[in-house]
């Protein structure tokens, strides 16, 4: 490439961002136009957020956290129990883990009150409601492993 078609090249995008810039067709005060100053009295109201709040530890996330809980339990015993009848774990993560029985309970511990935090984090941030589908999945998640696990003993 030539040092003359680059140059053409780089005209044309500055042209095009030019084109697009908002800031290019931005206008400011006159030089020579008298300033007004805007008061703020006390009758401005701040902007209340319009979804709706709770508090974290409500009524359904308690019960989504007990079914979580339950479920990640059901998941530790089926799992730990095919594993002893010389079963095969086939998340490579948890086979890891799979080893010895407090190494597995401490996976499922771990997986539970990482939905757990992950769902706090949700709700500090605002998303109410992907802080319960948080929840959901891992239930989801937990059950399917258990039918499995009880289907191929």
């Amino acid at each position: 490439m030539t040092l003359r078609r680059v140059s053409g090249v780089s005209k044309m995008l500055g042209a095009v961002l030019a084109a697009i810039c908002p800031i290019a067709f931005a206008q400011g005060p006159a030089l020579d136009a008298p300033s007004r100053s805007i008061e703020l009295t006390s009758s401005v109201i701040a902007p209340q957020p319009t979804y709706e709040t709770h508090k974290f530890f409500d009524r359904e996330n308690r019960i989504l956290f007990v079914a979580v809980a339950a479920v990640n339990g059901a998941d530790f015993a089926v799992t730990r129990a095919n594993l002893q009848n010389g079963g095969q774990e086939l998340d490579p993560i948890v086979r890891v883990y799979g080893r010895s029985t407090p190494g597995l309970a401490a996976n499922f511990a771990a997986e539970t009150a990482g939905t757990i935090a992950l769902s706090y984090f949700c709700h500090k941030t605002g998303h109410h409601k992907l802080e319960r589908i948080v929840s959901f999945v891992n239930i989801g998640s937990s059950a399917s492993a258990v039918s499995f696990g009880l289907l191929h003993r």
